[in-house]
């Protein structure tokens, strides 16, 4: 059987969150101008590691799980970054909006954090 999406996932700040809420959840918003690259990530494990980071700096933070077309995600190769499940695809923000156009379904909350 041939899987048709890719499941990534990305840690967010509140700020985002509530940008991907007024989405209704189906979007992410267009990367400031210090945020060349979109870091989704590839498992849930590395996006909760990460997201210590937001709950660090900004006393809460979010990871959250979407579906992708494969044949979009396809395009992209995976970066390992640190451990061997240290994994993201690295996607330029000028190609956000392709990305967005490309989830299939919604953005869900799959773990939130506070301090």
């Amino acid at each position: 059987m041939d899987k048709t999406t890719v499941t990534m996932y990305r840690p967010c700040g509140q700020k985002e969150l509530d940008l991907v809420a007024e989405s209704d959840y189906k979007r992410w918003p267009p990367r400031l101008p210090d945020q060349p690259i979109f870091y989704p990530v590839t498992n849930e494990l590395y996006a909760i590691e990460v997201n210590k980071w937001n709950v660090s700096q900004f006393g809460k933070g979010y990871v959250t799980r979407f579906e992708v077309r494969k044949s979009f995600v396809d395009n992209y190769k995976v970066e390992t970054v640190g451990s061997k499940y240290h994994t993201e695809w690295w996607i330029p923000a000028n190609e956000l909006e392709n990305l967005n156009d490309n989830i299939v379904g919604v953005i869900e909350v799959i773990h939130e954090e506070s301090r």
